[in-house]
């Protein structure tokens, strides 16, 4: 069984980020530059949007937070978002979710400049992916297929089992498993809540990527010998014999099923780490849009 080490595999994107970087500053250039939008006080958005920013300190991006007030209206939002669109020191924005229920989240992500795009969610950016077309691909899935790349996990050919069908994770997932290239040219079935028998579809696959958010769903008797399995799933499980009073848990009953699988992805430190290091990826690209 071979580990998916996200955090290593995220530390040497890190690494070399870092290293394009300091030749745009040798050369006098303008290095990227990143902006995330956070509306509200929800603790688990600003921890992943302070660890979005330390990122860019690390690898040398400028990078700006903007915090509104859980208060703000949409009106507000779109007005900032307009802000950044238009303003050329920005290459990529970001927009934390969950927004406050005052506030649309399909109309403020059609707002966004689509070359500002970094998270990959405007709908001309997800269009672009299902057509094979260069584009911003979601940060997660962009993360999973880097992992699977760097390991040289074998994709072509493969079944694919994708649990879940998130706009974030699952349905793009779906359709770059299934697309001309690698990682890709597998055949996919997208499962969700209401797949039917989904034990018998899971022990058939070769490679299970679960973004469900239901700790511990898949179990050792519901995957074959030597299955690839990636889990997106991040679940906070009360657990009062840890300081914090919870452990962060994953879809996959890993201690079982990881004496079955050729490849898994650990939680923490397996999809969760390529999450942020694409961003970072995706903020380079943006760069090179914004300079042509």
């Amino acid at each position: 069984m071979v580990l998916l080490d996200g955090k290593k595999v995220s530390n040497d994107i890190k690494n070399e980020i870092a290293e394009e970087v300091k030749k745009m500053k040798a050369n006098g250039e303008k290095v990227p530059h990143l902006a995330a939008i956070i509306v509200g006080n929800d603790g688990a958005s600003l921890t992943y949007v302070a660890s979005k920013v330390r990122a860019c300190e690390r690898v040398g991006f400028d990078s700006t937070m903007v915090r509104l007030s859980n208060t703000t209206s949409e009106v507000e939002l779109l007005d900032k978002i307009h802000e950044l669109n238009n303003n050329p020191d920005i290459d990529g924005f970001i927009i934390q979710l969950p927004l406050p229920k005052q506030i649309d989240t399909q109309k403020v992500l059609l707002a966004v400049n689509p070359d500002k795009d970094v998270d990959g969610f405007h709908p001309m950016n997800f269009g672009r992916m299902a057509l094979d077309m260069s584009t911003f691909i979601p940060a997660t899935p962009f993360g999973i297929l880097e992992l699977l790349d760097r390991y040289g996990v074998d994709t072509q050919g493969k079944h694919t089992v994708v649990i879940g069908r998130s706009h974030i994770v699952g349905r793009p997932m779906s359709i770059l498993m299934g697309r001309k290239g690698f990682p890709g040219n597998s055949t996919v079935t997208l499962t969700h809540s209401h797949t039917k028998n989904i034990t018998q579809i899971t022990s058939q696959a070769d490679i299970i990527i679960s973004a469900l958010g239901v700790p511990n769903f898949l179990k050792a008797e519901m995957v074959k010998d030597d299955v690839v399995i990636i889990d997106v799933g991040i679940t906070r499980v009360p657990d009062d014999s840890t300081e914090k009073g919870y452990r962060i848990t994953g879809d996959v009953d890993f201690e079982n099923v990881s004496k079955k699988a050729s490849f898994i992805t650990p939680v923490p430190g397996g999809v969760g780490p390529m999450t942020i290091a694409m961003l970072l990826k995706n903020t380079l690209l943006a760069r090179e849009r914004q300079m042509k």
